[in-house]
């Protein structure tokens, strides 16, 4: 028999046990193979997994003729795959209620239940979410952690040596994603996973999610699409144009919009929204959201893309980079109880990352792959931005931080522009 692999601690772990203490029902949601009901099983003391295929359709019916039944164990009891069954909302809902405790229950489930009228109650004041996505490179342990983002919004920062990536470990990284059953495994095998997701999101789980049936061939060439547009603002008409461009392609917006709000619903994509300062000039702030797969090897495995592929082309790896960054930001901030915006305005000015608190504390980061050039243009957009905003009205911003894909050392920059290899970085 195999020897069972360790888990490897998540940032979540904290989440989950904090949101048990406040709420009594904590819903895990996030995309497939990430780790959810792993995690959840740490905290859990009894479990039911409503995909179990002994019992899943008497689980079904009783569902529907006697779920106390399915409810009745040890808590935190986890229910895994609860969407299948979407009344278990009001019935943890109720017993939350009647016991009178927290820490009752863990959904955990991949996507949104499809039939919304079977849940009747909204669940304030008795549930709680935390949202888990691939894992980051702190977390998968090819970052050592020596710069933390809490710190630096604590104004506390001091030179660090990261663990060092270089171009050819960096590609590999982008390509393996944070799926937590790659790590470990032999190169090939790892890679294999990313192209085994897109396999499963095209097959079944665009189709599962709202039982619509959606194609195959055209799932695949949208995410191709997607994949090519990777940390831009690119309109549904653009994409179509692409599709038409690429793959004579004639899917209109409508049915594009149809199968991107699927997508994001099994927690494939996952957009970035626009930030909205206070400035002191009157540029108009342009609030497209910009494009973003929860995973880089997800837009990798789209485009049938390897480390080598990416070694030769350094346009694409850069772009690709900063959809790894983003994965990684928004597990650090959302453990620091943040969030990950964008910015641009009709002046051309960009910066790509905003990690916003809800005390209202925020810094500002650009994503470069490396090299004193793009290092110096992402300061310059960092510095320029600091100074439309109107510091009478909101914070300064705590820090201003542009991260690289290699480099072995963080430093701060004479104009207070910190550089942060990724491999440095921590919540």
């Amino acid at each position: 028999m195999a020897e069972e692999k360790a888990y490897l601690k998540r940032l979540t772990d904290e989440q989950l046990e904090l949101q048990l203490e406040a709420a009594g029902v904590v819903v895990v949601e996030g995309a497939k193979w990430c780790g959810k009901t792993t995690t959840a099983l740490q905290q859990a003391n009894s479990v039911i997994f409503m995909d179990e295929p002994k019992r899943k359709e008497e689980y079904l019916r009783l569902a529907e003729s006697n779920i106390e039944v399915l409810l009745d164990g040890n808590t935190p009891r986890l229910i895994d795959e609860w969407q299948k069954a979407p009344q278990f909302w009001d019935a943890c809902r109720y017993l939350v209620d009647r016991r009178g405790d927290e820490g009752q229950f863990i959904l955990t489930g991949s996507a949104e239940p499809v039939d919304q009228s079977k849940i009747s109650h909204t669940g304030t004041g008795r549930v709680g979410w935390v949202k888990m996505r691939p894992m980051s490179l702190y977390e998968s342990g090819e970052s050592n952690g020596s710069v933390s983002l809490g710190e630096l919004f604590e104004g506390r920062f001091k030179p660090a040596e990261g663990h060092e990536l270089n171009l050819k470990e960096l590609c590999y990284l982008i390509c393996r994603g944070g799926w937590p059953k790659a790590i470990g495994k032999s190169e090939r095998a790892a890679l294999k996973q990313a192209y085994n997701y897109i396999d499963a999101v095209a097959k079944r789980e665009i189709i599962e999610v709202d039982k619509v049936h959606r194609s195959e061939s055209n799932t695949r060439r949208l995410l191709r699409s997607y994949a090519r547009h990777q940390a831009s603002q690119a309109t549904n008409g653009t994409i179509s144009a692409d599709l038409k461009a690429n793959d004579g392609n004639t899917l209109n917006d409508a049915t594009i919009a149809s199968y991107l709000n699927a997508l994001r619903k099994i927690f494939v994509i996952e957009d970035m929204e626009a930030w909205n300062p206070n400035l002191r000039s009157k540029a108009a702030i342009r609030t497209t959201d910009t494009r973003y797969f929860v995973d880089p090897s997800i837009a990798i495995a789209s485009l049938g893309l390897g480390p080598n592929d990416l070694m030769k082309d350094l346009n694409t790896l850069g772009l690709l980079f900063e959809t790894l960054a983003v994965r990684d930001l928004r597990v650090y901030a959302e453990a620091l109880d943040g969030s990950v915006f964008h910015y641009r305005d009709n002046n051309g000015l960009e910066c790509d990352s905003v990690l916003h608190l809800r005390n209202g504390h925020y810094g500002l980061v650009e994503i470069k792959l490396g090299g004193e050039t793009l290092i110096n243009e992402g300061a310059s957009n960092l510095l320029s931005l600091a100074k439309k905003i109107d510091t009478e009205k909101m914070y300064a911003p705590s820090f201003m931080m542009v991260v690289v894909g290699t480099g072995r050392y963080a430093y701060r920059r004479e104009d207070g522009v910190l550089v942060v290899p990724i491999g440095c970085l921590r919540n």
